[in-house]
């Protein structure tokens, strides 16, 4: 159970937003982004407002345009990010005070995944969580094993990374994380980059998925047979529903009007 209290939180803008390629992100350690990220400061805007939420259902989708505050909410629930005022607690830790259980507990998929591969090989990347553990080489090697035969990716346990088509990226990302064995899973956009049939195939993995998982996305039919749907609209949840009454909602919402003739 993630608990949401009485959170608001501010974003101060940065080259390139919120660095995603952190090598303890994914893994559930903590870590530190790579040297070289330029920042530079922004007067801060309101990016969340006054959330109170308690998020228990097996399968959440959330939605809104962009700049809605979505993707920040996601990175507040893993303690990518803390809250400006408030907390958020999972399983009773405070994402503020206890960052590295809470990561280890929740996972997090990024919507790129060039941005969270960052070894040479598949082996490598899959194995990399597993060794900050300091687990015994032969339970990493079957871990590893057993997660990427999972995933259709065995045959590929030894080639270049950058080399496996997109849709074997992100179900490398997905592998990395889930071979963490965490408790829940947050995915943004896990399928913006995808062909249909690597997007489908995502859907049937978030479908086949044990634990718990929060996604963010703009594929409204991704969502259709979820638990639960919230919409966000400037930094607010303004539909917390179903998705047969949350998403014609926000179908509603994003409706332009035509505009007058001249």
């Amino acid at each position: 159970m993630i608990e949401v209290i009485q959170v608001s939180h501010g974003f101060e803008a940065q080259w390139g937003a919120i660095p995603e390629r952190n090598l303890g992100e994914r893994s559930g350690l903590s870590g530190k982004s790579p040297k070289g990220d330029t920042s530079f400061a922004q007067p801060q805007r309101l990016v969340l407002r006054n959330l109170n939420l308690t998020l228990t259902e097996h399968r959440i989708g959330i939605i809104g345009s962009n700049g809605s505050g979505k993707s920040t909410f996601a990175r507040l629930l893993n303690g990518l990010l803390v809250p400006d005022r408030g907390r958020v607690q999972v399983e009773g830790l405070d994402t503020r005070q206890h960052a590295k259980a809470v990561r280890r507990r929740v996972g997090f998929v990024f919507q790129n995944p060039d941005h969270q591969i960052v070894f040479p090989t598949v082996e490598e990347d899959v194995a990399f969580g597993l060794k900050n553990l300091k687990l015994g080489r032969g339970e990493i090697q079957q871990r590893v094993t057993d997660i990427l035969n999972r995933y259709g990716l065995l045959e590929h346990r030894h080639h270049p990374a950058h080399l496996l088509s997109g849709g074997q990226k992100q179900l490398l990302a997905i592998a990395a994380v889930l071979v963490m064995t965490p408790r829940m899973v947050v995915f943004d956009e896990p399928t913006t980059l995808l062909d249909l049939k690597n997007r489908n195939h995502i859907q049937q993995v978030l479908q086949r998925l044990e634990q718990p998982i929060v996604v963010v996305s703009h594929d409204l039919e991704l969502l259709e047979d979820f638990d639960r749907v919230l919409v966000f609209d400037d930094g607010e949840v303004v539909m917390d529903a179903a998705p047969a009454i949350a998403l014609p909602d926000y179908v509603q919402r994003m409706t332009v009007q035509p505009m007058p003739r001249s």
